[in-house]
């Protein structure tokens, strides 16, 4: 499927999202449970990625293995490695070697950028380039506003639709949203590869983010705010909590930061001048324990 397609398939509806049947990334092993009975249980799969820019090497990051282009781009995208005008013009990636190789017509100079590491809160441990603030500076989203009944119909539909969380635990989920219809979806063992993923969607389809909303399953941390911003998406939301600093920043930009979000329950603590309350809480029906997604006790 190419990026074009993939475009398509997301304007249309259709969500681009890991198989949660798929064996390349599950598999399945044996336990026991509580009372020391056996049990089959199916686990996610976690390999190294060796991302390379141009013939740099830049990073080797542990993920599920879907949507390598994606994630590639995504990550070089959000660590402003890959500049205004700069095109790319070929991503080679080797399944064996388990290296991805994003090439471009202008050469690679980022030794100063590279030599200072960030280790951020991003679960399984994030790190970001350089500066954590480059090109957050003078950066103003706009001012987009959002219903509330779009984030009550996002949550129920993306708390239920099949994924590799409900099928086995252990993995975060991201999904780029319009109004109240989810567009792609993303899933990975950190939160932070899941949003890398889509930043690369939309690099790669020319997806115009001013309307679109970013929904997690992680925490809002000062981390997964700022790629939000960098990609220029104006609206986050989550099931999980804030750090202060996310919070900050968020206020600092105009994001529309929203959290806890659970059944007829949210917190807005950036941007509540462009909540359209249009919906009853009291009319949202209670989520069906079930199918709870990760952050839910957050």
């Amino acid at each position: 499927m190419g990026f074009e397609e993939d475009a398509l398939l997301a304007e249309s509806g259709l969500i681009i999202a890991p198989d949660p049947e798929s064996a390349r990334l599950t598999r399945t092993i044996t336990g026991t449970d509580q009372t020391g009975a056996a049990r089959d249980i199916r686990i996610v799969e976690e390999r190294p990625l060796t991302i390379f820019l141009n013939s740099r090497e830049i990073v080797t990051t542990m993920t599920i293995g879907d949507f390598p282009d994606y994630l590639a781009l995504g990550f070089l995208k959000n660590q402003g490695m890959l500049r205004p005008g700069e095109n790319v013009t070929a991503i080679d990636y080797d399944d064996e070697l388990e290296t991805i190789v994003v090439r471009t017509d202008q050469p690679t100079d980022f030794e100063e950028k590279l030599a200072k590491k960030t280790r951020t809160s991003g679960c399984a441990v994030g790190t970001v380039f350089g500066d954590m603030m480059e090109g957050l500076e003078g950066l103003t989203l706009p001012a987009t506003p959002v219903r509330t009944s779009w984030l009550y119909a996002l949550a129920r539909t993306i708390n239920t639709m099949p994924s590799l969380y409900l099928e086995a635990g252990a993995i975060h989920g991201t999904v780029l949203c319009r109004e109240d219809r989810p567009l792609v979806y993303m899933e990975d063992v950190g939160r932070h590869n899941a949003v890398d993923k889509v930043a690369g969607y939309m690099v790669a389809t020319g997806t115009d983010a001013a309307d679109k909303i970013l929904y997690t399953t992680g925490r809002l941390t000062s981390e997964m705010v700022i790629k939000t911003a960098l990609m220029g998406i104006p609206v986050l939301a989550s099931r999980s909590g804030f750090t202060a600093w996310g919070v900050e920043i968020a206020r600092d930009v105009g994001l529309t930061l929203i959290g806890r979000m659970r059944g007829e329950r949210f917190m807005c603590v950036s941007g509540e001048e462009r909540l359209v309350r249009d919906a009853d809480p009291a009319a949202v029906a209670a989520e069906d324990p079930r199918s709870r997604r990760k952050g839910s006790r957050d």
